[in-house]
């Protein structure tokens, strides 16, 4: 299995590429990046670019994938609608449009987040926007699964690129195993979300499209 990796340096995309890295079903990892990451294995190949509105210039880069795993996100907070749309819903429709070309068995694996709004209607700007984003690779000509994890914890040293979820989760981290008993629900982690990307691969577009902790957690269990 080929896959591309969008995302790779922050939080959940470190915990889907140590998932690639273990799985011997995944021969080559293409990390797509602006600069240089520090992972180092005989499986990634590294495709450094800089425009994530255009991925033209790197399209040879992208064919016989089997599979995109998007990982690549920001917070909404102090953002206006336009900035996060661009990031949001632009970037990941450039690189699904790249990835559809000459892949036509692909599988698109889209971190979203619990609470999108799919009627793209609600007062919730964030939500709205994923929700839209969502709905554009649903009408994509691919197998794409939409994840909406709640509460990820991070696993193996996956590290957040926002400072302040950093200390939350420093701070927080302990609570953990209360969380996951009192609402398991509503918690997955890097480790599950990593492994349930590359097991919708083998669903070739069959059950739910929409995936919440639950459905990660039951696909991501070993």
């Amino acid at each position: 299995m080929r896959v591309a990796l969008f995302g790779a340096s922050g939080m959940v995309g470190q915990g889907v590429l140590r998932a690639c890295l273990q799985d011997g079903e995944v021969e080559e990892v293409v990390l797509v990046a602006r600069t240089p990451l520090k992972a180092r294995h005989p499986k990634i190949r590294e495709v450094l670019h800089t425009d994530f509105t255009d991925f033209g210039a790197i399209q040879g880069e992208l064919e016989g994938l089997d599979a995109c795993f998007f990982c690549l996100g920001v917070s909404s907070a102090g953002r206006d609608e336009e900035e996060y749309t661009r990031i949001t819903y632009d970037f990941t429709l450039a690189a699904a449009r790249a990835v559809s070309v000459n892949n036509p068995a692909l599988t698109f694996a889209y971190v979203s987040g619990e609470g999108t709004d799919s009627t793209e209607s609600g007062r919730s700007m964030w939500a709205r926007v994923k929700g839209r984003t969502e709905n554009a690779l649903l009408a994509m000509p691919f197998h794409a699964y939409l994840f909406r994890p709640g509460y990820i914890q991070p696993r193996h040293g996956a590290v957040s690129k926002t400072s302040a979820y950093r200390l939350m989760y420093r701070l927080t981290s302990w609570l953990y195993p209360v969380v996951r008993r009192l609402a398991p629900r509503h918690v997955t982690t890097t480790e599950h979300l990593g492994r349930a990307m590359i097991a919708v691969v083998a669903l070739q577009g069959s059950g739910p499209s929409v995936l919440h902790s639950p459905e990660i957690n039951r696909l991501g269990a070993v």
